[in-house]
């Protein structure tokens, strides 16, 4: 009979108890462990760009080793600047190693499109944008850039009929009568532009209608260029007149384009604006160009691709023209400001007086109800007239009549008028013609269809001067409201914009 060791034994009931107590202590522990938060976790420090070390580099490492000295911003993008903190003794004094500085850029290298999208940015958009120039930039070069596009086209269809009509294509002409041609075309072109640059001023004060009319006068051109494949015995005279006509309408494109980039401009960075439009232009007539030439070679319809293009270069020229916003005032701009006071008694704002502006109302035009500045003969035949008027005006150093034979207001000046007695004058003219347009209205309803027509409009010489009268007593009272209402607005008054006339009536001596 064997007898059990008593040691063993209780060495094994100890090792139980103990693996246990084990066990009870790790689930304790896991219990704990599961609903305690979570630890936190350590922060990523943020990869920072060493310009020196060509990579990216950790900033907690820059910040033991290097000491924070500057920042930097540019376009957005933010870039520090650390010196190496193991300073050297110079005179007693601690300073930094020379030639110790690090930029390093606090952003991720660009991507490949990011850096192609900046390029091209580069190239198309002033710096600064957008806070450097105006709102009405982005629309008015995306009407650009399409006008321009449409004209870049109908280029190569253009050119490509004119060597076909001069002889090269078909080799019906020698070389010689070829250049003749070509260069008496081309001659042509270049008289037509000296004498369409006399119009001068007009550039100034109807920029928006003489660009819209250069612009038809452009397509115009393109349109006599197409003729003379229909005619080609016709090629000189059909082709120094289309020439003609687009000089004179590239004369009125360079001539009108400095105003419009200065109404964009914020700063002194015009000729920014300027390279930068100029740019826009440019890459849109070459994509147009490119894509004309791989329609040409289907040898679609002329007419059909001509009328097409033409609609688009006319649309997107009309919209180019409606989109700038011009702060001055000209005789369509003030004819709008001043008819929108006397109806609502509010001087509309530059956005909403330029798109009400019209633009068909060419400098050339002879129908104009309202004529400043005339010769004396134009605005009075009759001498009572002027007899009775002038007393009315004898504190004011202009005079405003109508005169019912040519339908016409008439504001004349006085050799003392300053700028502000022609703004003054051109005031009293609109309110006089509105005077006359109401009391025609509350005459007869039968007349209303003819309310613009101001022949059809006859008062007696009693009525003219009770209007007259009305009209002083309305502008005593109204004009300088409307000065400060359109200074509220952002306008910019100026005479010369109004393009008067330069006769001056003198005292009598």
């Amino acid at each position: 009979m064997k007898l059990k060791n008593p040691s063993n034994s209780a060495s094994q009931t100890l090792t139980s108890s103990e693996t246990r107590l084990l066990v009870r202590e790790t689930l304790r522990i896991s219990a704990n462990l599961a609903s305690a938060p979570p630890p936190p976790a350590l922060s990523e420090r943020p990869l920072i760009r060493d310009s020196n070390f060509g990579g990216l580099v950790e900033d907690q490492f820059v910040d033991s080793s290097f000491r924070l000295i500057c920042c930097e911003e540019i376009d957005g993008r933010r870039w520090k600047y650390f010196a190496d903190n193991n300073s050297v003794k110079t005179d007693g004094s601690k300073k930094f190693k020379k030639n110790s500085i690090r930029a390093v850029s606090l952003q991720n290298p660009q991507t490949p499109f990011d850096g192609f999208k900046a390029f091209i940015t580069s190239y198309v958009v002033p710096e600064g944008f957008p806070d450097s120039v105006s709102p009405a930039y982005v629309p008015y070069m995306t009407w650009r850039a399409l006008k321009h596009f449409f004209g870049g086209a109908m280029g190569v269809f253009t050119t490509q009929t004119l060597l076909s009509s001069v002889g090269v294509s078909r080799n019906r002409a020698v070389p010689g009568a070829v250049a003749i041609n070509w260069i008496l075309k081309d001659g042509a072109g270049r008289v037509g532009k000296m004498i369409f640059a006399r119009q001068g001023k007009k550039f100034d004060y109807d920029l928006k209608q003489l660009r819209f009319a250069g612009d038809l006068l452009m397509e115009l051109g393109a349109g006599v260029e197409l003729v003379t494949a229909a005619v080609p015995h016709l090629f000189l005279p059909l082709a120094c007149a289309a020439n003609v006509a687009k000089n004179v309408a590239a004369v009125t494109s360079t001539s009108t384009r400095t105003p419009i980039y200065k109404a964009f401009a914020k700063g002194e960075n015009i000729g920014d604006v300027t390279a930068k439009g100029e740019c826009v232009g440019n890459l849109a007539d070459l994509l147009g160009t490119g894509l004309s030439i791989m329609i040409a070679k289907r040898n679609p319809s002329l007419v059909t691709t001509f009328a097409l293009l033409s609609c688009g270069y006319v649309m997107s020229s009309y919209q180019e023209v409606k989109s700038v916003v011009l702060h001055t005032l000209n005789r369509a701009r003030f004819t709008v400001a001043v008819e929108s006071f006397l109806k609502s008694g509010r001087v509309p704002t530059l956005q909403e007086g330029n798109s009400m502006e019209n633009v068909f109302s060419f400098p050339w035009s002879k129908h104009r109800p309202i004529v400043l500045g005339p010769r004396f003969k134009d605005a009075f035949q009759d001498p009572n007239s002027y007899l009775a008027v002038e007393p009315m005006f004898e504190k004011e150093q202009y005079i405003v009549s109508y005169n019912p034979s040519k339908g016409n207001i008439y504001a004349l000046f006085k050799d003392q008028a300053k700028s502000d007695d022609i703004l003054k004058a051109a005031f009293h003219a609109h309110v006089l013609l509105h005077i006359i347009h109401t009391s025609n209205q509350n005459q007869s309803s039968s007349r209303r269809q003819q309310e613009h027509d101001l022949s059809m409009l006859v008062p007696t010489s009693s009525d003219l001067q009770a209007h007259i009268a009305e009209s002083y007593k309305m502008v005593s009272a109204l004009y300088g409201p409307f000065k400060n209402k359109a200074k509220e607005q952002g306008w910019v008054m100026s005479e010369s914009l109004l393009n008067p006339g330069r006769p001056r009536l003198c005292q009598l001596v």
